[in-house]
């Protein structure tokens, strides 16, 4: 698998590790930037705080069920400021289309109205 095939995927499967090391994979929409790949996700997510204890990350293609069609490589991810996030955002939207951006406004909204920080793009490197 390599980062060309990953990009082109409509979805990878991103597995973050909680404190104990446990694995939790997330099936999420994706970016390709250049050398790496772009995620958005909430603020507040889970997938969000384990980055920020632990950077290690591993990401494989799969469907929206998060099946996996591929074997996963490791990589570092880092959440990006809110210039980042932003570009993350309307990279999403643009490679998404309507949904993307459909989905992106809902998102927004829900965390608004809950009083959360609203989103955080992530960038991913691969190992």
């Amino acid at each position: 698998m390599d980062l060309a095939t990953l990009g082109a995927s409509k979805y990878i499967s991103l597995t973050t590790f909680r404190k104990d090391g446990t694995p939790v994979a997330t099936p999420v929409w994706l970016v390709r930037d250049g050398d790496t790949l772009r995620v958005y996700t909430q603020a507040d997510s889970g997938k969000a705080k384990r980055i920020r204890n632990n950077p290690a990350v591993t990401v494989a293609p799969c469907d929206a069920r998060g099946k996996l069609k591929g074997d996963a490589i490791g990589g570092t991810a880092t959440l990006l400021d809110a210039a980042g996030t932003i570009a993350t955002a309307a990279m999403i939207e643009k490679r998404y289309g309507l949904i993307g951006k459909l989905f992106l406004w809902r998102a927004r909204r829900a965390a608004r109205k809950a009083g959360m920080p609203t989103d955080v793009g992530i960038q991913i490197r691969l190992t």
